[in-house]
């Protein structure tokens, strides 16, 4: 499959995800007992949108035809998309922005590197377009993941989120944490439709997670944002996690993850065990994790 026939395909299947939440009722249309299927028929859509039938079915129909950013938007509009959904709509029917060109290498420069040294009581990671981890502070080794004890493959925060015991015994409530952060893996995703890295990571996944599998093609999308969560540490027990996401200004698709322990809460002193710990050779998530739930009778 091309990398455009892979876009064309997300864009059927967002489109198809969202005309099913709407229902007619909530667009003035008649409700009947004759709905084999929720939300909106291809038709009402079209018809809604101001565009043939047939048109609209081919667009769902994955094949290439033409799109104008003014019927998208009336698409939008009748689909109800909230501006990050639009965003991916315009993005998988155009390709706006435009990503076919080269990508940048990930490389992640000396001042940078220092950078994460000078913050080693604070975790820090950089991740990349793919959410690829490319380096780390012994901090971030310390609480949330020893990356250097892995393959450079599994080097990848999604993969570490459902495939990780360690990773998931960390998080408080994973279901709910690791279907965020599905959401917020697709928005970019959808900028990078058709690439063959992202596919060969979803298609990984797919195939060793029956969450990750049963999850992503529901299409949720949300912004990658600040945030608050919670872990439970072998070392530090419960603690509540800021986490502050930068882009590298002179390569964007880079972005530097920050954990601060919240200051209001026990967190910081949780957080300090646990770095002193590791300095020690105590424990780190990947390798003190279970022997902790083994204590516990987990």
């Amino acid at each position: 499959m091309t990398k455009d026939e892979i876009r064309r395909r997300e864009l059927s299947d967002f489109l198809v995800t969202r005309r099913a939440r709407i229902a007619p009722a909530e667009v003035g249309l008649p409700v009947t007992n004759r709905r084999r299927t929720p939300g909106l028929r291809r038709e009402e859509v079209a018809q809604l949108a101001g565009v043939s039938a047939t048109w609209y079915t081919w667009l769902e129909q994955k094949r290439a035809i033409g799109v104008s950013p003014s019927v998208l938007g009336n698409l939008a509009r009748v689909l109800r998309l909230d501006p990050l959904e639009r965003l991916q709509l315009f993005q998988l029917a155009l390709r706006q922005p435009v990503l076919d060109s080269p990508s940048r290498r990930e490389t992640v420069s000396p001042m940078i590197r220092h950078l994460l040294d000078q913050m080693d009581p604070t975790p820090v990671v950089v991740m990349g377009r793919r959410w690829d981890v490319r380096a780390w502070n012994r901090a971030a080794r310390a609480f949330f993941f020893d990356f250097e004890q892995v393959p450079a493959n599994e080097r990848n925060m999604l993969w570490l989120i459902f495939t990780s015991a360690a990773v998931r015994s960390l998080m408080v409530d994973w279901r709910a944490r690791a279907q965020d952060a599905l959401a917020r893996f697709r928005a970019d995703y959808g900028r990078h439709a058709g690439d063959a890295h992202f596919v060969q990571l979803v298609e990984r996944l797919e195939s060793v997670s029956p969450e990750f599998a049963e999850w992503w093609p529901r299409h949720d999308i949300r912004p990658m944002s600040e945030g608050r969560r919670d872990y439970v540490h072998p070392l530090g027990g419960r603690m509540s996690v800021e986490h502050i996401t930068f882009s590298v200004g002179d390569n964007p698709e880079l972005r530097l993850i920050v954990f601060l322990a919240a200051a209001e809460s026990n967190s910081t002193a949780g957080m300090r065990k646990v770095i002193a710990g590791f300095r020690d050779g105590a424990a780190s998530p990947s390798s003190g994790v279970q022997r902790a739930r083994r204590r516990l009778g987990g």
